[in-house]
């Protein structure tokens, strides 16, 4: 049996694999006017809509494909303000005072979902545990005794440790006490059920293309029909509606791999990420025996790298390494959108659009940066002043910092534009076996082209509908990524990430 058949076949996602049965929401089929429209089905977009409809707004939330069906559902789901490596270089580039201010945006989100939970009784497995960076170097352990002065001069609940529960490879670790996990899908459900009592309109299946300013924005979807609204919640990975804010220039998309395994011995407790590269995220899915071991990690930029398939079988090996493995029951892959100076966009598009908002670039942060994006929209649409807003704008200034950054993504893009635009395919399309897929020779121009395993060939053109850039085969997902902003196909060419909108052109032999 080689590596790629020890690993399940095809993506799957332990939290949508084991969430409940039901029946999809219908595209929406006519006409509304509302008084918030919210766009995007993931944890931002969820509670934006929950948060409001318990005000007494008129919502309607709709979604492009299934609610919850994409980084929400791929999640590993730690409610933590421990994100990384972040205090001492939000000190350093923006000032203590913010730094405080993003710790407490973080645990203020943690606290409104335990409240939650408890207020609608939501059976999801939450429970409290530590949160851990680790290091096993002397680098990494450099970096946490800077990031420990940073907890310390910010007040947060840490402890410097030497070792840690888990037995992994460990000369150094960083706690940060009482945070917590939860089953997403089931605390998100919950919030679903709340707005349709609530009177909440909801649609899957329904993509707005395009969006119209002024006292009453006016969204219109793919099938013609409009929504009119007082306010405007854009809560989608790049807002389909950019505003000039050229959002798909000032983030860039990240992959990355987890598996959920079966182990023989028992967890012994708490959320775990390593310092260093490449990142080690873990934790298990329930705090009893049974529970699934989630290992993530391997980031890179979407489109970028090596073999995708490369990533999971890396994450095997450490799997193996660490653990007693019975069994790999799921593996899956997810996107997040990181901005230049690593904190998310959330509020107003842009100044002069008071009734129009984003949320967006969570950085792989999303159950508690996409809960404070929630409580931050309520309050702008509700006239409330909110102490994050200024932290969080859309139109903030930009650190030196994120400035090198930003430049250094735009070469990068351009890198990528030319290369793409240069490079011959050196295969033929006749020449893929099943289940196979790659960049192509036809009739003497780049195509993609994925033999599925009936024998089926799938083939498209490569060239990214957004901005031109040339798309590359993903074997680990199935997938065609473009390397420039991160958008990806299916293999029919079928949008499943934007910025795209269009999908690629499909070709014949």
């Amino acid at each position: 049996m080689t590596e790629h058949e020890a690993l399940p076949q095809f993506p799957q996602s332990y939290w949508i694999g084991t969430s409940k049965e039901r029946q999809p929401y219908p595209k929406l089929g006519r006409d509304l006017e509302i008084d918030v429209a919210v766009i995007g089905g993931g944890i931002s977009g969820v509670t934006t809509a929950y948060v409001l409809s318990q005000r007494g707004y008129k919502v309607a939330l709709i979604e492009a494909g299934e609610l919850l069906g994409g980084t929400t559902g791929h999640t590993t789901a730690k409610i933590t303000a421990q994100h990384d490596l972040i205090y001492d270089e939000l000190i350093t580039q923006q000032g203590k005072a913010k730094a405080e201010l993003y710790y407490q945006a973080a645990e203020e989100a943690g606290r409104f979902i335990k409240q939650t939970i408890e207020e609608h009784n939501i059976h999801c497995g939450f429970s409290h545990q530590n949160a851990y960076l680790t290091a096993d170097t002397e680098d990494g352990v450099e970096k946490l005794k800077t990031e420990w002065s940073a907890y310390q001069e910010l007040g947060i609940n840490g402890e410097y440790l030497t070792d840690v529960p888990l037995n992994i490879p460990c000369k150094a670790a960083l706690a940060m006490h009482t945070q917590a996990q939860f089953h997403p899908l089931q605390y998100l459900r919950s919030l679903i059920d709340q707005i349709t009592e609530a009177g909440g309109i909801i649609c899957e299946g329904t993509t707005a293309v395009d969006l119209t300013e002024g006292k009453r924005p006016v969204v219109l979807t793919n099938a013609g029909h409009k929504i009119t609204a007082n306010h405007v919640a854009i809560c989608t990975h790049f807002p389909f509606h950019d505003g000039l804010g050229f959002y798909f220039a000032r983030m860039h998309a990240e992959r990355s791999y987890v598996l959920g395994i079966e182990t023989e011995e028992r967890y012994p407790g708490g959320m775990y990420l390593s310092a260093e590269e490449p990142k080690r995220s873990i934790r298990v899915t329930a705090d009893e025996p049974g529970g699934i071991v989630l290992i993530g990690g391997q980031s890179h930029k979407t489109g970028q790298g090596m073999c995708t398939f490369n990533h999971y079988e890396a994450l095997q090996e450490y799997a193996e390494q660490h653990f007693k493995v019975k069994k790999i029951a799921f593996r899956w892959s997810a996107q997040d959108l990181v901005t230049g100076d690593k904190l998310p966009f959330i509020g107003r598009i842009k100044a002069s659009t008071p009734n129009v908002y984003v949320a967006t670039g969570f950085r792989k942060w999303g159950m508690t940066t996409g809960t404070a994006a929630a409580l931050l929209i309520r309050d702008l649409v509700e006239g409330i002043d909110n102490r994050y807003e200024e932290l969080f704008s859309p139109s903030r200034g930009m650190t030196t910092a994120a400035w090198k950054d930003l430049v250094v993504e735009n070469l990068d893009v351009a890198k990528h534009l030319i290369s793409g635009k240069l490079g011959t395919p050196k295969r033929w399309a006749e020449e893929l076996s099943d289940g196979e897929g790659s960049v192509v020779l036809l009739h003497g121009k780049r195509a993609g082209a994925y033999r599925d395993p009936e024998g089926k060939l799938h083939l498209v053109d490569t060239t990214c509908t957004h901005l031109g850039c040339e798309v590359e085969w993903n074997d680990g997902d199935l997938s065609w990524d473009c390397p420039c902003h991160g958008s990806r196909f299916s293999i029919d060419g079928e949008v499943m990430e934007g910025p795209a909108e269009k999908p690629l052109k499909k070709l014949t032999l």
